[in-house]
């Protein structure tokens, strides 16, 4: 039988790390100034390659944290940093500035990887599947995970209404916005994977 339980835990679990309302206003700010046409591909993309790297992870994800001596923490951390870095240009606003910037699919990065397919979201998935046990709540599991990714391109491919809505002042206020939020995921991403660094020496 189809395990309703745990594809409500690991939909909803996804849900929250993921927040589909949350890389709304990211999604935007990272797009603007594109085509309606290109904006379209690009949420279909980044919900696309989001799900091939929790599905890699999925699969074999603990067996490539351990060849390459690779912990949890460190993925955190160098998730956050990258995370920092996007968040800085769109406080300063240099993101806007370089035409060839224009020309960047940043459907792939930032947010296909590690926006979307995160360290937490790819933590939550290798312990899921590891955790499933038999065809039924393995099934569950992936089916958690293809519907959460169907309800993040539905978000992102729909809220581009809300371009045609706030104009280009709102856009810049957006970006700006996001900056601060995405700063302060990426802050909140290194400090868990610090934590995570101080536990495992403490252990």
């Amino acid at each position: 039988m189809f395990d309703f339980t745990l594809f409500g835990s690991v939909f909803v679990t996804l849900f929250v790390i993921m927040d589909p309302p949350g890389i709304t206003p990211i999604f935007l700010a990272l797009t603007s100034g594109r085509a309606t046409k290109v904006q379209r591909r690009m949420a279909w993309q980044a919900a696309s390659v989001a799900l091939g790297v929790i599905t890699v992870f999925g699969i074999c994800g603990q067996q490539i944290l351990d060849y390459l001596h690779v912990s949890v923490p460190a993925l955190r951390v160098a998730g956050g940093l990258l995370l920092l870095l996007i968040a800085l240009d769109l406080l300063t606003g240099k993101a806007d500035e370089p035409t060839q910037t224009k020309d960047v699919n940043v459907a792939l990065v930032p947010l296909g990887m590690p926006l979307l397919a995160g360290p937490g979201a790819i933590v939550t998935v290798i312990l899921a599947v590891q955790h499933a046990d038999g065809v039924e709540q393995q099934t569950s599991v992936w089916l958690a995970i293809i519907a959460m990714h169907a309800v993040l391109w539905l978000t992102m491919r729909y809220s581009l209404a809300i371009i045609r809505l706030i104009k280009e002042g709102g856009v810049v206020l957006v970006t700006r916005l996001s900056g601060m939020l995405l700063s302060a995921i990426a802050v909140q991403s290194v400090a868990n994977g610090v934590f995570g660094f101080v536990h495992g020496q403490g252990s």
